[in-house]
C-alpha cells in the first residue's frame, strides 16, 4: 500500500473518531506554505537557523533596497545610476533563481 493511502485512511479514521474536531485553527486556510514546496520551505528554515541565508536572500533584499532609493531620487543622472544598478541586481536574482530552479528541478 503507498503511503498516500495509509495518510488517507489514517485521517479518516481519526475523523471518523472525532480526533479532528476542536483542533486549534479548525475552519481557517492553511497557512501559506512558503517559498516553494515543503522541502524547499523545511531546507531554507534549516539553513536560516543555522545562519546560512541563501544569495538568492539576500539579492532579494538588495534588490528592493535599491527600488526604493529609486523612487526616492529626483536627479536625472542620479536616477540613471541607480537604474543600471538595479537592472544589475534583477539579472543577477534571475541568474539565482534559475540556478536554484534547475537544481531542484526533478
Amino acid at each position: 500500500m503507498r503511503f498516500k493511502d495509509l495518510a488517507e485512511r489514517q485521517i479518516l479514521k481519526a475523523k471518523a473518531e472525532g480526533q479532528l474536531t476542536g483542533l486549534k485553527g479548525e475552519g481557517e486556510p492553511l497557512p501559506h506554505a512558503g517559498y516553494g514546496d515543503a522541502a524547499e520551505t523545511a531546507g531554507f528554515r534549516i539553513m536560516a537557523e543555522a545562519g546560512a541565508v541563501p544569495r538568492e536572500f539576500t539579492l532579494k533584499a538588495e534588490r528592493d533596497a535599491q527600488a526604493k532609493y529609486l523612487a526616492s531620487l529626483s536627479d536625472p543622472a542620479e536616477r540613471k545610476a541607480a537604474m543600471a544598478k538595479l537592472a544589475e541586481l534583477d539579472m543577477h536574482l534571475a541568474i539565482e533563481q534559475d540556478a536554484r530552479r534547475r537544481f531542484l528541478k526533478p
